[in-house]
């Protein structure tokens, strides 16, 4: 199969989008940098009609803003698959907003399928095999390899022919709403604001005092510049599991910092000065000035709740296997603990608890309080 065409003009975009606008439906995919660069960006973007596939190199052309017209067009159906980050990403680096999804990730999702990855679904209904060797490339060098545009232009070359197969499925199986109501709420999906302490996207920062916050806080900013100066992401800086340790132990010198859980050798030697150094900066930090995780009102433990949550997950598992549905998919524990705390009486109440989605009233409502009055 040829090669697909690669658009690096701003004209012949421009050209290439008004053809997109006459289509019904296109599929569209995207490939960033985020393993390889401080701060991702959208690398290509993958475009297919029914009868044609072509790639857009936004790193040369820049200005997308021609795209945004049918991208945004509600009528053009737009076929991703696993959007979420696509839309994130496009929205943040170029101010396009996608109208008229539907993600093939989410269609397999309610129909049941256990392995919901492009690679295995391609494989499945299509027999093709994905080069995964690519899956963690660099896509911002240029030139591209060959190996790279033709694996790119498979993420989007039979999306149409499996939306087709997937809808009919969904169609028979009468859950065609409840996916459309997964769409539109994925829409409006955006990237988190950076702002604040960086120990606030930490994970497991919640479990740390606050002298030991403060350090943590020092050690990430340390990494960050790091990272920045590099253009790498933090991760390949310093793994979290080790800064963690390191917050958690505040090591006082080198040979400290040598037992810490995770501190190899190569990494004590190389970044050992600017760990203590951090740790420091930490310790320095005046008493009325420690930062403090935010935690929220504290819940009291209301065990006649916990007893119904547990009803709850019995019914849920009762359910999943019915409608051959992963229980996750069906209605998260998060929603589940808002139920029980609630204790709805009858499914007019479940209007009040913002978690659950309509198709989620309607499908489970009589299940989950017919459950809570077990």
């Amino acid at each position: 199969m040829p090669l697909p065409p690669i658009l690096v003009d701003p004209s012949a975009l421009s050209e290439f989008a008004a053809q997109l606008h006459r289509e019904p439906v296109i599929a569209v995919d995207l490939e960033a940098d985020s393993l390889h660069s401080y701060q991702d960006k959208v690398c290509l973007l993958q475009f297919s009609t029914p009868t044609a596939t072509v790639l857009v190199d936004p790193l040369a052309i820049g200005d997308l803003s021609s795209l945004k017209a049918v991208l945004a067009d509600g009528a053009v159906r737009k076929v991703f698959h696993a959007a979420d980050y696509d839309i994130r990403c496009l929205y943040r680096d170029f101010g396009i907003e996608i109208n008229g999804l539907f993600d093939t990730m989410i269609a397999c999702q309610f129909l049941g399928e256990e392995k919901v990855g492009l690679a295995d679904i391609l494989n499945k209904y299509f027999d093709v095999q994905l080069d995964k060797r690519y899956q963690r490339a660099d896509w911002s060098k240029r030139p591209l390899e060959e190996g790279m545009v033709r694996y790119a232009a498979e993420d989007t070359r039979y999306l149409l022919q499996l939306t087709e197969q997937l809808e009919a499925q969904l169609v028979a199986k009468g859950r065609l709403a409840w996916a459309q109501e997964e769409f539109v709420l994925l829409e409006q999906v955006r990237h988190n604001s950076t702002d604040g302490p960086l120990f606030l996207r930490f994970k497991k920062a919640n479990t740390l005092e606050r002298r030991q916050l403060a350090v943590l806080e020092e050690l990430l900013q340390w990494r960050d510049s790091e990272a920045k100066r590099r253009d790498c992401p933090p991760f390949k800086v310093l793994n979290n599991a080790p800064l963690l340790e390191v917050a958690r132990s505040m090591p006082a010198n080198v040979r400290a910092l040598s037992k810490v859980e995770g501190m190899v050798p190569r990494l004590v030697g190389r970044y050992g000065g600017s760990l203590l150094s951090a740790v420091e900066e930490g310790l320095k930090v005046p008493e009325e000035e420690l930062p403090v995780y935010p935690r929220g009102e504290p819940r009291q433990r209301d065990p006649e709740a916990e007893a119904r949550v547990l009803l709850l997950k019995k019914w849920r598992s009762k359910i999943s296997k019915e409608l051959e549905m992963d229980p996750g998919i069906v209605i998260n524990n998060a929603s589940l603990e808002q139920i029980a705390r609630r204790q709805p009486n009858c499914v007019e109440d479940l209007a009040e608890l913002k978690a659950m989605k309509n198709w989620q009233r309607q499908v489970l409502g009589k299940g989950i309080v017919a459950a809570l009055k077990t």
